[in-house]
């Protein structure tokens, strides 16, 4: 566990080389490092020309130097900036001069982000923002991630927590003070009518159908299919290079290749699994195995078949997913007309099952393609696009972005409802319990309370130096 009285440094930048490199320091001494190594401390917030100096009194670089005093700075603590040109000898060299200041360590893992939340520059809400912001990887990621940053569940919450506060103090008051003569006799009506309105708009918070989960995490796309269908060269033509190994010869494919893309902004995640068939090859079967476990898990499945093999069957029908049949290798004789070819397609919940193949809701769309020559992938990628606006995208800019935000807010709901039921008879010593703990749940949202056992988990997969 770090200390709490010690000042920290590490390169807040990318890695070297790079044109600039940041380097930052936080705590009780970074003005004395400061003054070592560019021999002055210039006026908070305005960045000045120094010359950065080793242990020894040799000039490192010529870099700017910043002064945050605190409180006004990110961590909330002292903290010193310098903007060094970004050559690893450089870095190495201001880093080792940090090193043997006394005082000074490097920073862990998210340390500066975890003292600004402990020094309340931050709530928690909005340091996961941040680490998704960091980590976003397409336009509507880095949207939402963005809003949290600035506090749209985190106000939120906070509102509804003064609320209900509020509404606790009313029924805290009945108790305690009943016999006073100045305490109004109707302080539960109030109470009540606060808990009920919360109750409705966290529980409208909830049904939202885990939309800003899924954008987090992405749409993912299972390629599926039998062997030979040419599930790898689908999956190198969407992803724009070679991602898999191809070859004439069936069972190529063992284990799943995962491939990331930006589709009109919106996060998608292609995986190529092995071709579904009955093999005595062990490594093979374990790779079947896999391919069906991911197939079950996809939130959509490419199901690729052989159009220019003699019988076209499809999986349909079965648990949850929606899969889309993908006849590949038109240009080697497939018929290219759906219509003509009705008969080998399976209508929309029809039973059509495959021995050994994974059971699917539905078929809902058909595309005949080509991967090797490109013919009808634009219509692919378009309803792809489609697709992944319409499953993590639509209407109001998601409030819950993580599974910890949820089942904090279903707790609060819980109590809230409990609080509410008709079953306690108006006992106002339930009611007050109920209300304290729907504020302690919504305390732990943004980490006024109770948070030490989830600290950890947050900030082990921050960066070092931020």
């Amino acid at each position: 566990m770090p200390l709490v009285g010690d000042t920290i440094f590490a390169l807040s930048s990318g890695r070297p080389p790079a044109a600039i490199a940041v380097v930052r320091i936080s705590g009780p001494r970074a003005g004395a490092a400061l003054e070592v190594l560019a021999g002055r401390i210039p006026k908070p917030r305005e960045a000045a020309l120094a010359r950065i100096r080793g242990a020894e009194n040799d000039i490192i670089d010529e870099a700017l130097a910043l002064w945050f005093p605190a409180p006004h700075s990110e961590t909330g603590e002292d903290v010193a900036e310098l903007q060094l040109h970004g050559g690893r000898a450089v870095i190495a060299g201001v880093l080792a001069a940090l090193g043997k200041i006394e005082g000074l360590r490097p920073a862990e893992a998210g340390e500066f982000t975890r003292r600004a939340f402990e020094n309340g520059k931050l709530d928690l809400t909005a340091v996961e923002g941040l680490a998704d912001l960091i980590a976003a990887e397409t336009q509507a990621q880095r949207r939402q991630a963005f809003r949290q940053l600035k506090g749209l569940l985190g106000e939120r919450s906070e509102s509804w927590r003064a609320r209900l506060i509020g509404a606790l103090a009313l029924v805290e008051a009945r108790i305690d003070f009943s016999d006073e003569a100045d305490v109004p006799e109707d302080l539960l009506g109030p109470a009540l009518a606060t808990a009920k309105s919360l109750h409705a708009e966290i529980g409208q918070a909830l049904a939202d159908a885990g939309r800003g989960e899924r954008l987090r995490e992405g749409l993912v796309v299972a390629i599926a299919g039998p062997p030979n269908a040419g599930k790898s060269t689908l999956l190198n033509r969407l992803a724009r290079r070679e991602a898999a190994i191809v070859s004439p010869f069936a069972g190529t494919t063992r284990d799943i290749i995962e491939v990331h893309l930006d589709l009109d902004g919106y996060p998608v995640t292609l995986v190529d699994t092995a071709g579904i068939r009955e093999t005595d090859d062990p490594v093979e079967r374990e790779g079947v195995a896999r391919a069906k476990v991911r197939a079950a898990e996809a939130d959509l499945v490419l199901w690729v078949v052989d159009a220019s093999a003699p019988s076209v069957r499809v999986a349909a029908d079965g648990e949850k997913q929606t899969v889309w049949t993908v006849r590949n290798k038109i240009d080697l004789g497939g018929q290219n007309d759906l219509a003509s070819n009705k008969n080998e397609y399976p209508q929309k919940n029809e039973s059509l099952f495959i021995k050994n193949e994974p059971k699917f809701k539905s078929v809902d769309k058909f595309f005949d393609v080509s991967a090797a020559k490109g013919t009808g992938l634009e219509n692919l990628l378009k309803a792809l696009s489609q697709h992944a606006e319409n499953y993590l995208g639509g209407g109001e800019p998601a409030l819950l972005t993580r599974e910890r935000h949820r089942r904090v807010l279903q707790n609060a709901h819980a109590a809230l409802g409990r609080a509410l039921d008709e079953e306690n008879g108006g006992r106002e010593d339930i009611l007050a319990e109920e209300l304290r703990s729907a504020a302690t749940a919504l305390g732990k949202l943004t980490g006024r309370v109770d948070v030490e056992d989830i600290l950890d988990v947050i900030f082990r997969d921050f960066c070092i130096g931020k």
